[in-house]
């Protein structure tokens, strides 16, 4: 069974940091891509980041380029959002995804119908 699992989401003033981590298990996602998506109170659920397993393709949000960075660790199976320079803006729960695909080109990234599985979510609360 495959399985998504997030954490590291928690209260943080603006100007700070967190860092997100994902820990996939139940199958081998090295043909996989992953994605964070986020969404924020009385909004639709937005694209943030996502990379190519194999780490040689990222995508970021016009939003966070330049503060978020998504990374994994083949070892851990474990995909990680590290998040700087917080906002309010940045409110909201965050999701990891899995979608089955090698590539992220051509927006297939941003597209949630092609994630097949979903963590739960972990909140983030930045304070003004």
């Amino acid at each position: 069974q495959v399985q998504l699992v997030e954490s590291g989401g928690g209260l943080v003033q603006a100007g700070g940091s967190l860092r997100l981590s994902c820990a996939a298990s139940g199958r081998t996602f090295s043909s996989y891509v992953m994605g964070w998506f986020r969404r924020a109170p009385g909004k639709e659920r937005e694209f943030v980041s996502a990379m190519t397993w194999s780490g040689s393709s990222r995508a970021y949000a016009h939003s966070v380029e330049g503060r978020f960075i998504i990374s994994r660790d083949n070892a851990k199976n474990t995909v990680y959002l590290q998040m700087n320079n917080l906002n309010s803006e940045d409110t909201a729960v965050y999701y990891c995804a899995a979608a089955p695909s090698t590539s992220i080109s051509g927006g297939y990234a941003s597209n949630t119908d092609e994630y097949a599985y979903w963590g739960q979510g972990t909140q983030v609360t930045v304070s003004s």
